[in-house]
């Protein structure tokens, strides 16, 4: 139950930092960066911030990734027997591969932007008329992205709050007395 309740932890937190913070940037960091004193101000300061953020993100999400194994293996016979179960967890597990692909994705757009210092922009994610044109693409890209990630680990919260409510001795009975009849 120990390890049950470490790998819960695990899970959870590294989903609240990566969907929080990521949230929290799209709201407050790069609205704010458009506050920067000068166009070629605005990149700079949105770059510092995402560039902190980055190694915290990471750990967030590797711990996510080990509780969500963890979580895995602990459950293997109610993945095996419970009627559900399964089908919440490849659910879960596609969810989870698209939050990554887009964060990674969206990695990659944000070190494309960070390489160009001193770049004109509006914001972190809106390009201005002077803005290089393989920097505006990746900012008009980076500007969806920025939404797609927290929509995405948003909806792995929901589908955590499901699974949870799987784990309900009345659920795990009904369910394995549904798989089986």
């Amino acid at each position: 139950m120990a390890r049950h309740t470490m790998f819960r932890s695990l899970h959870d937190v590294g989903l609240a930092a990566w969907f929080g913070g990521t949230l929290a940037n799209a709201v407050a960091l790069n609205p704010a960066s458009a506050q920067a004193g000068s166009s070629t101000s605005s990149g700079r300061v949105a770059n510092a911030g995402w560039d902190a953020w980055t190694p915290v993100n990471a750990a967030a999400i590797g711990s996510h990734l080990v509780g969500s194994v963890g979580l895995l293996l602990a459950n293997r016979t109610r993945l095996a027997t419970q009627e559900g179960v399964a089908t919440m967890a490849a659910i879960k597990t596609g969810v989870t591969v698209a939050a990554l692909g887009a964060t990674a994705y969206s990695r990659l757009l944000g070190q494309r932007v960070s390489e160009q210092t001193d770049v004109p922009v509006e914001s972190a994610t809106e390009p201005s008329g002077r803005t290089p044109s393989d920097t505006a693409n990746a900012q008009q890209q980076l500007s969806a992205l920025q939404w797609a990630i927290p929509a995405l680990t948003g909806l792995l919260i929901v589908v955590s709050a499901f699974a949870g409510e799987q784990q309900r001795p009345g659920e795990v009975r009904q369910g394995i007395m549904n798989r089986f009849s």
